[in-house]
Formats: structure tokens, sequence, C-alpha cells
């Protein structure tokens, strides 16, 4: 493992992306608030009665009721279904389309958002060309193979020391030549029989195969971002001399239920590239 990758939760910038939904039910249209219990039991919390609409949403999305690219029923079908008016259905879609959990198509409707489509592509690739426009990277997989996951990886993913993990090392290169050094960590159970040839042969986006074959789709991510040195064995993998900078982006991926299903570790040359991060 290079010097970038002995501890996957070492200190550094982090980037969130929205993207859990709040819990809660829906059971009364009057007012704009419900109140309830804390975890605590101590206190009352109070859940706008939109994010109440959104939370039931967002658990059909989970439940698998709308697939990824599927047309969801329309405001007034889903007003009528939750049993609140149209303007508290259209503020919780708001929030879902922000969240990039849906995606409005003017004079067609809303659709469950997926990773297959072409805006989603750099969504969690932050890495931009310097010049000219964002191109798809050319993707070489060195290593794939099932392992116990380390204690670290185990204690990122929520996992049991010793528990299996897919561990998936690949090199990308922007026009043929090498940009980014991945390695990620994927829990076994969710990701059993994936495979090296399955990844060589799928021809779109990773997390469009996680979504449309294993049935996990990222949703948010958090990313803790240094600079390091290339250690011998990155630099001759990216074809640069021993101790050029690179940066170093650590990030836990999420799906639904704030549930953390990838741990990966991108070395990224920045020669000719840089990150781009949109911060609202």
């Amino acid at each position: 493992m290079n010097q970038a990758s002995s501890n996957p939760n070492s200190n550094g910038a982090t980037t969130t992306s929205a993207g859990s939904a709040v819990g809660g039910a829906a059971t009364s249209q009057s007012g704009t608030s419900q109140s309830g219990t804390s975890q605590a039991g101590t206190s009352p919390t109070f859940s706008p009665l939109y994010q109440q609409i959104k939370a039931l949403i967002t658990q059909s999305l989970q439940s698998g009721e709308w697939k990824p690219g599927e047309l969801i029923p329309s405001e007034v079908e889903l007003a009528g279904r939750y049993k609140v008016s149209q303007g508290t259905v259209r503020k919780a879609i708001d929030e879902l389309a922000a969240e990039h959990l849906v995606v409005r198509r003017q004079g067609k409707g809303t659709f469950v958002a997926t990773h297959n489509e072409a805006r989603a592509h750099f969504r969690f690739l932050k890495l931009m060309p310097d010049e000219g426009v964002p191109q798809h990277f050319e993707h070489e997989y060195l290593e794939v193979k099932r392992i116990r996951a380390p204690a670290e990886v185990a204690r990122l993913l929520d996992l049991k020391s010793g528990d299996a993990v897919v561990y998936i090392k690949r090199l990308m290169s922007d026009g043929g030549t090498p940009t980014i050094l991945e390695e990620l960590w994927l829990p076994g159970v969710l990701f059993k029989g994936l495979t090296a040839e399955r990844l060589a042969e799928y021809k779109g986006p990773m997390y469009g195969l996680f979504e449309s074959e294993f049935g996990t789709r990222m949703i948010r991510a958090t990313e803790k971002i240094r600079a390091v040195a290339a250690d011998a064995q990155t630099a001759l993998a990216l074809k640069v001399a021993e101790g050029t900078p690179l940066l170093c982006a650590d990030r836990v991926s999420f799906t639904y239920g704030d549930k953390a299903v990838e741990l990966r570790r991108g070395l990224y040359l920045t020669a000719k590239h840089h990150y781009q991060n949109e911060l609202s």
C-alpha cells in the first residue's frame, strides 16, 4: 500500500454532498410541523410536513417501488396518496431533486435519478481538465479480489473486523495518460459476485453497475483531501518520478438510510487537472 493508503481516515479537508432523508410519517395536513420525541426520549422534536412526505417518498425509492430511471407518480397523485396539498409534495420533491435522488424533466415529469445518466458521471468524480471539457477516463483494473476487512476499513464501513470485502485497484487514464490510481473497498455481502471480468465487460460508469446489478445506489459521500508524495509503487503506475506531488482523496459513500457502502481512495495527478467542487 502506498504512502497515502496507510490510514483511510487521516486528517484533511472535508466535503460533503447532501442525500440522506429525514425520518417520519405524514399523519396530518393541518399545520406545517408534527411533534414527536427525540431519540433520547427527553424532548420533543418537530418535523415539517413536507419533510415527512419527503421521507415517505424516499422510503419508496429505497424499497424499489420506483426503480432508477422510472417515472414516479405526479405531484397530484402523490398529494392524493398522502392526503396533503400539492404544494407540500412539490416542496418535498424540490429537496429530493436538489439532493440528486430524483430528476425533473420539463413536460415529462419526475424520474428516479440513475447513475447511468450522462449528467451523473461527473457528480462523484471531481477531477477536471485544466483545458477542454471533461472526458470519460479509460479504466484498467489492476486487482479485484475478496479479502478480510482491515480494522480501519471495517470501522468506516460499519463492518466487523475480518468481514469479507471486495478490494478493487484500478488505473484511470485521460487520453492515454495515467492520471488516477484508485483503491476501493466494498462490503462483500452486498457485492457478492463482483469480479474483475464483470467490471471489465461493463461499459458504463462503475456506480451504474452497482445500481443496476447489485441494488446499491450511492446518494452522498464525504471526502477528506490532502497532498501527498508519490511512493515508488504509485509513481510506477502513474509513470511519474517518485516524490511527485499528488492529491489524495479518501471517500466514504453512502446509500439510503445513511449506510456506508464504499470506501475509496484516489491518488490524483494534477499536472493537467484540478479538483473542482461546487459549494452551495
